[in-house]
């Protein structure tokens, strides 16, 4: 695998979008985490303007290695936590959901212009921590004989960052606030059953991701909410009626209430979602 080559040229030196369209354009994993881990230095040291007229294209293929092959959720392998393979293929699936999030994250600074400093200082650090994540994970996965790629996954969070590319608000809403946020809700419970089986590293590592992933959805509820402040949108109903017109089904199971209220929705709104997901749903405290 041919990692992208840094471009030196003065066009690119100390531009956000230029910088961070190289980072989110780059295969190579390994390549891709240190770009990541440099772009955010390079912004906290006033080094990365947002003057920049690089353009806006689309990107229906991020930058992301040959493997794993992508296949239909429905045909992704699921193994019992109950043996060494099936607890590295939760660790494979994570990995690959942390991998997407580093260019999920990358792409929202990338795509949206024209926005306050804090906004792309948000999500420079949810890359940066996401890549930290994705580093954790890829070394346990080799204490399990496996690199990333080694299993198939499939591509559900980046089909939706196509979807929402053409409207931030709509990004804020169904990528940190139903996706991810939807990982508040099963991860409690991937801990527990990784303890039961004792497996206490992978749980420390999805400790550390749970605690970080609440602070990344509320970044998106917090972006959320500026987006309808600007269109004069009321932030609740308009989130309930962008599930229903362009997400449904997607809410179901068990909710993280706590871990939700801590990433910015309202008792109300997690009320309504609860219902959503039908009346089967109840509330997860974690532990």
């Amino acid at each position: 695998m041919n990692s992208v080559q840094h471009p030196s040229s003065a066009p690119y030196a100390g531009k956000l979008f230029a910088e961070t369209l190289f980072a989110l354009r780059e295969r190579d994993p390994i390549a891709k985490v240190k770009l990541v881990e440099r772009l955010r230095r390079e912004w906290l040291k006033g080094r990365l303007g947002l003057v920049d007229s690089t353009p806006v294209i689309p990107l229906p293929i991020p930058g992301r290695p040959e493997r794993p092959l992508l296949v239909p959720p429905r045909n992704v392998p699921k193994r019992g936590l109950g043996t060494s393979e099936g607890r590295a293929a939760l660790v494979h699936a994570v990995a690959h959901i942390e991998f997407n999030a580093i260019n999920l994250a990358l792409d929202a600074v990338y795509r949206y212009r024209d926005l306050p400093s804090a906004y792309y200082d948000d999500w420079l650090r949810v890359a940066a921590e996401e890549a930290r994540h994705f580093g954790l994970l890829a070394e346990r996965l080799a204490e399990y004989g496996l690199t990333y790629g080694d299993l198939p996954a499939h591509n559900g969070l980046w089909e939706m960052a196509v979807k929402t590319a053409d409207d931030w608000l709509m990004r804020m809403a169904l990528v940190p606030r139903l996706l991810e946020a939807r990982g508040l809700d099963v991860t409690p419970g991937m801990i527990e059953r990784l303890r039961q089986a004792g497996d206490l590293q992978t749980v420390a590592i999805l400790g550390v991701i749970l605690e970080e992933e609440v602070g990344h959805v509320a970044i998106g509820s917090r972006w959320f909410v500026h987006a309808c402040a600007q269109r004069g949108l009321e932030p609740e109903s308009t989130f309930l009626e962008l599930l229903r017109r362009h997400a449904p089904g997607h809410i179901g199971g068990r909710l993280n209430h706590r871990a939700r209220l801590q990433a910015g929705f309202s008792a109300s709104e997690l009320n309504k979602l609860a219902e959503l997901a039908g009346k089967g749903a109840t509330r997860h405290e974690p532990r």
